[in-house]
């Protein structure tokens, strides 16, 4: 598809069909790992599954990338949002935007410290975490 051919152009390999839950993961080692939009369509054991296999895959300083919608304090970052989290509650209850701090909070528990949060349009966020030593 279309990410395959940026992806080859860019000399960059061609994306991987993963399933952050499965394991062993289909590729053993890499200098970042980009998540972008799926631990909220997903049960939290993804998000869990995900830091986990990010710390299995990167060495010391490689980065996890996470971009999405996310509550900061339990609260949403603007109305949209809200309705999003319920609609996707709503069709599977697992489901939800997620928490910074326990996303966070996962992360650190797998050896990824918290590095940045930046703001993002239409009421997204990145979350960038590093694997420690």
């Amino acid at each position: 598809g279309l990410v395959a051919a940026w992806a080859l152009a860019a000399n960059v390999l061609p994306p991987l069909d993963l399933d952050v839950e499965r394991v062993p993961w289909p590729v053993t080692e890499a200098d970042a790992v980009v998540n972008i939009n799926m631990i909220h369509i997903a049960p939290w054991s993804a998000t869990r599954a995900l830091m986990r296999g990010a710390r299995a895959v990167l060495p010391p300083g490689g980065v996890l990338y996470l971009y999405g919608p996310f509550q900061r304090d339990h609260q949403h970052t603007a109305p949209s949002n809200q309705a999003f989290d319920q609609s996707l509650c709503d069709r599977d209850p697992a489901w939800g935007v997620r928490d910074v701090a326990e996303v966070t909070t996962a992360a650190l528990r797998e050896g990824l410290r918290f590095v940045e949060r930046v703001t993002m349009p239409a009421n997204n966020l990145v979350l960038v975490f590093e694997r420690e030593a």
